[in-house]
């Protein structure tokens, strides 16, 4: 049972949230349960689309963006975006279930993404401390500056709606994956 109940719909959310949840709508054909309930603070909706949308924009290509959600939510045990994340990666971004084993795992069948995931998962675990040598992995496999910075802020944004679905126990509304530890 949510904690934290997330409006039935779009038109039960508060009226500055509404225009964000039918962007979300276009976009996505549905309003998941998430999105309703961050709307339920519009400021707070406005402040994970925006950055949402913006490393959308940058130079991680969308296969990286979806393995370092995953990553992050299984090392948060988020069910709910691990759930999402996982459908998501199995039917738009298309990773195979033994890609999304590895990344749920801090790795990946893919070496330079490998990288990425596995520096995503030390961003977690070192809550940001990581090490010069964790660094120095993730650029000799061949990211620069700019995505490692971008890395740092899917953990922030993934963390981000990590913790509001456990805080509010929100209803999966996507095929359910648990997590296998926290």
């Amino acid at each position: 049972m949510p904690r934290l109940p997330a409006p039935a719909s779009i038109e039960e959310s508060p009226a500055a949230a509404q225009p964000l949840l039918e962007a979300v709508k276009k976009q996505l054909g549905v309003v998941p349960n998430l999105f309703r309930l961050v709307g339920t603070s519009p400021a707070a909706l406005e402040g994970f689309l925006g950055l949402s949308g913006a490393l959308a924009k940058g130079q991680l290509e969308a296969a990286t963006r979806g393995r370092i959600a995953l990553a992050v939510a299984e090392s948060n045990g988020c069910d709910y975006c691990l759930s999402a994340h996982s459908y998501l990666g199995k039917n738009l971004i298309k990773l195979s279930d033994a890609e999304m084993a590895a990344n749920r795992g801090g790795g990946s069948t893919d070496k330079k993404a490998a990288a990425a995931v596995r520096f995503a998962k030390e961003v977690v675990k070192t809550r940001g401390h990581v090490a010069d040598a964790d660094l120095k992995a993730v650029r000799d496999a061949g990211y620069s500056n700019a995505q490692i910075i971008e890395i740092v802020l899917h953990v922030a944004l993934n963390t981000l709606t990590n913790y509001v679905n456990v805080v509010a126990k929100t209803k999966i509304d996507f095929p359910v994956v648990t997590a296998r530890a926290a």
